[in-house]
This record gives C-alpha cells, sequence and structure tokens, in this order.
C-alpha cells in the first residue's frame, strides 16, 4: 500500500498536469474562435464562385472539347495525387489517427498508383517510417494558414496534371462542423467537376467568356486547397479542445479519488495509532 507521502506526491502531480491541460484548453479555444470566423468567411466565397464558374462555362460552352480546358480533361485514374491535411502537434485526440487512417483506407481501396503531398507534421512523420511514395511535405501551413503559402502547392498539382503526370488529385481534410464535431472529408479537385447551372445569368463580358473560364478553374482549385486548409485548422483546434477538456475532467475526477485514498489511509493510520496506544495502556495496569 502506498504511503501518504507518496499519495500526496501522486496528487501534486495529477494537479499540475490539469493546470496545463487547461492552459491548453484555453489557448485552443483562442484560436478557435479566429479559425473558425475564417473558415465561415471562406465559405461564402467558395460557394460563390462555383456558381460563378457554372454560369461562366455554359456561356464559353464548356462542353466543347477537352483540349480546350486541360484541367477538366478526365482520364481513367491511374495515378491519383493524394493531399492529406493534417497538424503539426497532438494532444487532439483522435483528430490525425483518423485522417491518416482515411488515407491507408483510400490507398488500400483505389487500384491505382497512389502519390502523397503531405500537408502537416504527423502525417508527414508516419508516412515517412512506411516507406509510402510522397511527392512533397510541408509543415506549419496550420498555424497560420496563408493562400500564398498554399496555392504554390496548388499550381504544382495542376501542372503534374497538366503534364500527365497523375490523372486526379483528391483532397483529404476534416471539415469543420462545430465544436465536438468534425467531418472526414474525401473531395476531387482535379479534373474539375463544373456544378450544373441551376439559374442562367446574363453577363456583360470584357472578356470571351472561355477566356475567363480559363482563367477561373486555376483560380477555383487553388481557393479548394485554401478552404481545406481553414477548415483542417479549425477542426485541429476544435478537437485539441475538446481532448484537453476531456483531460481536465479526468484529472479532477483522479484528484477526488486520491483524495478520498488518502484520508481514508490517514484515517486507517490513526486508528493504528490509537489501538496500539490502548492496547499498551491496558497491558501496563
Amino acid at each position: 500500500m502506498p504511503s501518504l507521502i507518496d499519495i500526496r506526491r501522486r496528487i501534486r502531480s495529477v494537479k499540475n498536469t490539469q493546470q496545463i491541460t487547461k492552459a491548453m484548453k484555453m489557448v485552443s479555444a483562442a484560436k478557435l474562435r479566429r479559425a473558425q470566423d475564417r473558415v465561415i468567411a471562406a465559405r461564402p466565397y467558395t460557394a460563390l464562385l462555383r456558381k460563378v464558374l457554372a454560369n461562366v462555362a455554359a456561356a464559353a460552352g464548356g462542353d466543347e472539347g477537352e483540349a480546350q480546358y486541360p484541367l477538366l480533361a478526365r482520364r481513367p485514374e491511374q495515378r491519383i495525387l493524394l493531399v492529406l491535411y493534417t497538424s503539426d502537434k497532438g494532444l487532439a485526440g483522435a483528430f490525425n489517427a483518423n485522417l491518416i487512417k482515411g488515407a491507408q483506407r483510400f490507398m488500400a481501396e483505389k487500384d491505382a498508383a497512389v502519390t502523397l503531398e503531405l500537408i502537416g507534421r504527423k502525417g508527414r512523420d508516419f508516412f515517412r517510417k512506411r516507406a509510402a511514395k510522397i511527392s512533397g511535405d510541408h509543415i506549419n501551413l496550420a498555424a497560420k494558414p496563408s493562400f500564398v503559402d498554399i496555392a504554390p502547392i496548388a499550381r504544382q498539382a495542376m501542372d503534374m496534371l497538366l503534364k500527365e503526370e497523375i490523372d486526379a488529385v483528391y483532397l483529404l481534410f476534416n471539415e469543420f462542423k462545430s465544436v465536438v464535431s468534425q467531418r472526414l472529408t474525401l473531395a476531387r479537385v482535379l479534373p474539375v467537376d463544373l456544378p450544373p447551372q441551376t439559374e442562367p445569368v446574363e453577363y456583360l463580358f470584357e472578356q470571351p467568356p472561355a477566356e475567363m473560364l480559363g482563367s477561373l478553374l486555376p483560380r477555383y482549385v487553388e481557393t479548394e486547397f485554401f478552404r481545406a486548409l481553414l477548415e483542417t485548422a479549425a477542426s485541429e483546434h476544435a478537437a485539441r479542445m475538446t481532448a484537453m477538456e476531456s483531460a481536465t475532467s479526468n484529472a479532477a475526477e483522479m484528484i477526488d479519488k486520491l483524495t478520498l485514498h488518502m484520508n481514508r489511509v490517514r484515517q486507517a493510520s490513526i486508528t493504528k495509532e490509537i489501538i496500539e496506544v490502548v492496547s499498551g495502556a491496558s497491558a501496563g495496569e
């Protein structure tokens, strides 16, 4: 049975850990607010860009031929680029584990050669140890998501498609739903799927519609890469906040149990001493 000193030392250690997890929860909550605002602000822009893309494609006669728009060209998916978004730090519950399992499941299900483009330290470290085919890795992008940082990665993926080094590009990331809910999302961004046109809109074009469509398609792909980065950053902070809140609650329960056990040990020690004193006094009479 541990002594009172050992129990007190353990209680003190758990309290120190609880202070750390509580501080990490507060930091994640502050970062989550900013990341959530950026995600909410980016979603309408992406949706409107998709709508404009559909209208311009209709005006340009986007079905004329894939040769005119290489980013729309469909080929059998024999070589695939999977862009995996993970975090750079841990202590976020099953956030990274679910993403990595999703990537492994995707690679197992696809009857094609899958190349990985890894964004985030956790995904990079995991697949480096397993000799996966990696085209590139990038870290510290989710800490301060920037379009300037993610756009070159999107352009590199488009160049690989245009050179016919790959046949399709998929993004795998966690989509932010709420503080307690993040949805694993797999989205194909290349070749681009033109959204259906629901309500025709009349535009006055300064440039030919075909030329505008050729400019909009790369911008749309870059925007999808950036949105996935924003979703990942917000989901990471939400997952870490939830994990640290759970860890803080578990620490409080452990402290209560250890305190109760300490009181019982101390009471047993006092009772034993009283019995010894009474026994000694009885023996001396």
